[in-house]
């Protein structure tokens, strides 16, 4: 067998991920026709009779009569290869824990209103059995809002096209869309859970809301949206310092999210003053942490980790390592931050957590196992063995497309007379764009200042020709001298929408509001929306393609291809020396 591997590149104004390439989303009346199992079957007979499922009893945590403490890690579905769920999984029950931990993220769940996709690698819940079948109990973060470094928190982009949208709150636009989110996510995850045979033995509430706190309802809501819709497993909170005082819900434990002993002694007072005694737990214990475009890549030494997750414990504390594997921000899915000033997530979600991105053992795997292993009466399973790698040859592209041929072949522009930001694009059957770049263009025949918001960065041209950037700091442009009707046009990056913060209302994409050339409006805007979809690309038929010529015209696409032979093996792209940055999209075709 003969494996093809065809990369296609598009110069970009900063870098960004490939695309998510998957399953088109199953439509709710399409759902109702699929076959559903009945999972009573696939159980032992003695498993049926569970009644007491995980509570508390003191400062313990009960699994029915047995004392049970949660050695936990956190792993993301829809950060990993479904085909490398398995090898993930083993290890980490070869780490010595008992727990898998994972957000679900609405906005990939439901990327269109009423339409779903839980198939491939959003199959949340052959993930879970998974981990039932390899023997690890799961508590499950549903959200709807996770946080994660994902785009919005893993809210969809298409509340936002609802003007006065209060996110996380009990506005009735957010918590419509949340229940018919609910109705559709619960009827999946109630057979799961523990007291039906599953392996859900816990169900997050939220998450870390009190660091957000706009709506004192809506805590109670979502509880209550949970239980309505069957969830009878021990109900959690997770927050960190800063929200713990106010994340908190009657009825409901409280866990917190730290990185350093100082933190946990403070955590644990406040908490025994104000839960009484209760089983402790560190539902994120940070055994890293993200990293963002033009930042360091941040790194925790493994001896400290060992140190905080054995004091941890020493403390009687149940422990879930956030992460235990981050894995990949596929395709535009990354979240960003904005407090002083924006900053967006880069691909990798590695976290310098205990495997890394790859999958791979390191020093905290090694000292974190045998403190686990020191818990168990048996011997620990035998971790697999590593994945293999490959060093390919370099990659040469061959042919290009300038983005202002592509133009010419992706169907015909929307009109507008003002402006539309991506969320409003009338496209995808009207819910808007979520991620990629849109392209803005309109008619000028005059210089002077060009001034406006752009979101997150617009690359300004007069016809072809690159004039400069517009992006949170640099809000105005210089227009020169033209002669006669000039094209102008900004090609406008989705960076990432912020994911924690009081900002989130405002995480519309593109151009917001009119754009203005001497403090007068701009008018008859022709606005391309170039998401970068499998479906994008498709139209990119062989013979559109040319040779590189010495002096392309940018933006551009870029096409090569390599053999890799036919044992392909696990690999990565290295673009430091790529100039411009490159949005990299790859494909892979086997011949055979």
């Amino acid at each position: 067998m003969l494996n093809i591997v065809f990369v296609l590149f598009l110069t970009a104004a900063s870098p960004c991920s490939p695309p998510a390439v998957g399953p088109s989303p199953v439509s709710v009346a399409e759902e109702r026709h699929l076959p559903r199992l009945e999972w009573s079957i696939l159980i032992p007979a003695w498993l049926r009779h569970r009644q007491l499922g995980l509570h508390t009893k003191g400062q313990h945590f009960m699994l029915e009569d047995s004392i049970f403490w949660i050695f936990g890690g956190s792993i993301h579905y829809f950060r990993v290869p479904r085909e490398y769920w398995r090898d993930r999984l083993l290890k980490m029950r070869a780490c010595g824990l008992n727990t898998l931990t994972t957000y679900v993220p609405w906005n990939l769940h439901e990327p269109e209103r009423g339409k779903f996709n839980f198939s491939g690698n959003l199959d949340l819940e052959a993930f879970v059995l998974m981990a039932a079948e390899i023997g690890l109990w799961v508590i499950l973060r549903p959200g709807p809002y996770i946080c994660s470094e994902i785009d919005l928190g893993g809210l969809p982009s298409w509340l936002l096209q609802d003007s006065g949208m209060k996110l996380r709150t009990t506005y009735k636009g957010f918590t419509e869309a949340v229940d018919l989110y609910f109705d559709h996510l619960m009827s999946r995850v109630v057979p799961l859970q523990y007291k039906h045979g599953g392996p859900i033995i816990a169900v997050q509430v939220e998450n870390e809301y009190g660091s957000y706190d706009k709506d004192p309802a809506y805590m109670p809501y979502i509880r209550k949206a949970l239980e309505d819709r069957g969830i009878i497993e021990l109900l959690l909170t997770s927050d960190n310092k800063d929200g713990l005082k106010k994340g908190m819900v009657h009825g409901v434990l409280a866990t917190i999210n730290l990185q350093t002993r100082e933190e946990l002694q403070l955590m644990n007072t406040f908490l025994v003053n104000v839960q009484g005694i209760q089983p402790k737990m560190v539902m994120e214990y940070w055994t890293g942490w993200f990293d963002s475009w033009g930042g360091p890549h941040n790194i925790l030494d493994s001896s400290e980790v060992l140190e905080t997750v054995t004091a941890i414990v020493d403390a009687g504390s149940s422990i879930n390592l956030y992460m235990f594997h981050g894995g990949t921000n596929f395709g535009f899915i990354n979240g960003a931050m904005h407090f002083h000033e924006y900053k967006s997530d880069v691909t990798s979600y590695d976290y310098d957590a205990v495997l890394t991105e790859a999958g791979d053992y390191t020093a905290k795997y090694s000292k974190l196992r045998e403190f686990f292993g020191s818990f168990s009466d048996v011997p620990l399973p035998p971790p697999p063995k590593p994945l293999p790698k490959m060093t390919y040859e370099p990659l040469i592209p061959v042919f290009y497309l300038s983005l202002w041929d592509v133009l010419s072949f992706i169907g015909e522009p929307i009109k507008s007379e003002k402006p539309i930001n991506m969320e409003n694009l009338p496209v995808n059957d009207g819910n808007g764009q979520a991620f990629g770049y849109i392209l803005y263009e309109t008619i000028i025949t005059s210089s002077g200042t060009l001034s406006g918001i752009v979101r997150d960065r617009g690359q300004v041209f007069l016809d072809t020709v690159s004039i400069g950037f517009m992006d949170y700091k640099t809000t105005k442009i210089v227009i020169p001298l033209i002669q006669g009707y000039t094209f102008l046009r900004i090609l406008v990056e989705n960076r990432g929408r912020v994911n924690y913060g009081n900002n989130i209302d405002d995480q519309r994409k593109g151009i917001i509001g009119n754009l203005y050339l001497n403090d007068s409006p701009l008018k008859k805007f022709r606005i391309y929306s170039l998401d970068m979809k499998k479906s994008f690309f498709q139209r990119f038929s062989i013979d559109k393609w040319t040779h590189i010529p010495d002096v392309p015209t940018l933006p551009a696409f870029f096409f090569c291809g390599f053999v890799i032979g036919s044992s392909p093996s696990d690999t990565f792209l290295k673009l430091e020396v790529c100039k411009p940055p490159l949005l990299i999209l790859s494909s892979v075709f086997s011949e055979g």
